[in-house]
């Protein structure tokens, strides 16, 4: 290895591929075109590896095809990929409140439906690995966790406090990248614990992590000199928020269709990843467009979190259609 490849090197970061199929109760064709795309332009970087940060899916959290499928796909990559699970991949973080009400194009559903499970948590894992990890590679440390698990009372919640509190006394690293799913906040760290039963709260919840957890959370990055926090869910990307020397970067999807793009005049909407390349100076971050930004097409089902009774897999365009796993 030569002196500028030991000092000069590139990893990427991408989510919310959100990779569907025909054969499902609903499809949305472009995601998957869109990622198609995106999925041929990291490979044709020279990258030492590629952090995924969740909803690899569409309907993972029902459909073990969809970790095949997603599972497959990510196999033809040149590089290595560490993957941490979704919303859509494992269901949502969870809740004991009532919380129906209309929210997409007049579907409704109530949260506690789509609390994730254990069991849920542990098929993922069978299929790509930890749900929380870190590793070092060329003086870097990456680290990845499932942030949603906090307050579930799982095993899972136990191993990720227990990985975030040994991080500082691990071999350290020049830098430190963490990736995951959900953002730690909308807008500051001190904000209130969002009400679920609210409209006005609602996304505010739906998005980010709760207090306490939020804070424990916070403090345990610092504690372990995170340099680098990348986050998607909202499928809409922010200008980077530096907090406590933490560079916050809320990530575009990697083909879904952007949320909440209304509320920031400068939300950017394009779908593609990030690439990082790394040099003596420090990494430096560049958000890499998507080559197809195609319109939707051919979309069939509903939106939003539709429960079991509410899907009709006749309508799938492809045979045999899917049936829901038995968990």
């Amino acid at each position: 290895m030569s002196e500028t490849s030991a000092n000069h090197w590139t990893f990427l970061h991408v989510n919310d591929s959100h990779m569907g199929t025909p054969r499902s109760y609903r499809f949305r064709p472009a995601v998957n075109q869109r990622w198609a795309a995106i999925k041929q332009q990291m490979s044709e970087v020279d990258a030492d590896l590629l952090l995924h940060g969740g909803d690899l899916t569409r309907d993972g959290d029902t459909h073990e095809f969809e970790y095949r499928q997603a599972a497959e796909d990510l196999q033809t990559l040149p590089f290595p990929v560490f993957i941490i699970p979704g919303n859509m991949d494992v269901g949502n973080k969870h809740t004991d409140r009532n919380g129906t009400k209309l929210r997409w194009k007049g579907l409704e559903w109530n949260d506690p439906d789509w609390n994730m499970t254990e069991r849920r948590l542990d098929l993922f894992s069978s299929y790509f690995g930890p749900i929380h990890w870190t590793f070092m590679h060329r003086d870097v440390r990456f680290t990845g966790f499932y942030a949603a698990v906090a307050g579930t009372k799982f095993p899972h919640e136990e191993r990720f406090w227990s990985l975030l509190e040994r991080l500082p006394d691990l071999p350290p690293a020049r830098h430190h990248v963490a990736v995951m799913h959900y953002w730690p906040f909308m807008e500051v760290l001190n904000e209130p614990d969002w009400d679920i039963t609210k409209g006005e709260e609602y996304d505010n919840w739906y998005f980010s992590i709760n207090p306490p957890h939020r804070q424990r959370l916070w403090e345990l990055l610092k504690a372990a000199n995170v340099e680098i926090l990348f986050c998607g869910h909202v499928h809409t990307g922010r200008p980077v928020q530096i907090v406590d020397g933490i560079r916050i970067y809320r990530t575009q999807a990697a083909g879904n269709t952007d949320q909440l793009a209304e509320r920031w005049p400068d939300a950017d909407t394009r779908f593609g990843f990030q690439r990082c390349d790394v040099t003596p100076e420090g990494i430096e971050v560049t958000f890499v467009p998507g080559r197809d930004q195609c319109d939707e097409f051919g979309t069939f089902g509903p939106l939003g979190h539709p429960t079991v009774d509410q899907r009709d897999y006749s309508v799938a365009r492809e045979q045999p259609p899917l049936t829901p796993d038995a968990l």
